[in-house]
């Protein structure tokens, strides 16, 4: 199939890339591994036998008109442990090599399809200026936009660092989340490529 690149030629890809049919469960799996791999998992929490103190019974069992008491530490105590406590944990889920490729050519196609994907010969910057890559963006009609360009030097970083709506990536670390969380994606022809290589 053949890509049109923005102000040239159309350049021509591989359907097993960029022709997938959307497969949401899938996607739907990958993006959700993906966002569960990047919690923490280190909440941790005190149960009764956790929580210092609370040795010695507070009163005798009976004889004092009291409710019985066995430790101070007893979840129904201000200060007492907590019933059922969190303990630290992996939130990590397994995802195969295939089915990630899979899900990155699904979004990749789907992409493409919405027209959300804008395919340049080059893009780059002579300064590390925000103010020309918004200048530079907003000619090209693009505001809420993910640079994927695995040329992209320490100039483009800079300018973009201090734009909410504008990331910038390689190849190499673009992810599903960061592809289906702008609304367009602006990728050189270079970079075309090397995910062409790899997804197909």
């Amino acid at each position: 199939m053949d890509i049109q690149v923005q102000g040239g030629a159309s350049v021509s890809v591989s359907d097993k890339a960029f022709g997938r049919d959307f497969n949401e469960a899938l996607i739907h799996q990958v993006v959700t591994a993906f966002m569960a791999g990047g919690r923490a998992g280190t909440k941790a929490q005190k149960s009764r036998s956790d929580v210092r103190g609370g040795g010695t019974k507070p009163w005798r069992q009976k004889g004092t008109g009291r409710a019985r008491s066995g430790t101070i530490r007893s979840p129904l105590w201000a200060g007492g442990g907590k019933t059922f406590a969190a303990r630290p944990r992996d939130y990590s889920q397994k995802v195969n090599k295939k089915m990630y490729r899979g899900a990155m050519a699904s979004i990749l196609s789907e992409l493409l399809r919405q027209d959300r994907l804008v395919i340049v010969d080059d893009f780059s910057l002579a300064a590390p200026r925000t103010r020309d890559l918004v200048g530079k963006l907003k000619d090209m009609d693009l505001r809420d936009v993910l640079i994927v360009n695995d040329d992209a030097d320490e100039n483009l970083y800079l300018a973009a660092r201090n734009l909410y709506n504008v990331g910038v990536c390689d190849s190499e670390t673009a992810d599903p989340v960061s592809l289906i969380g702008f609304e367009k994606v602006l990728m050189t022809v270079d970079t075309l490529k090397k995910f062409e290589e790899r997804l197909a």
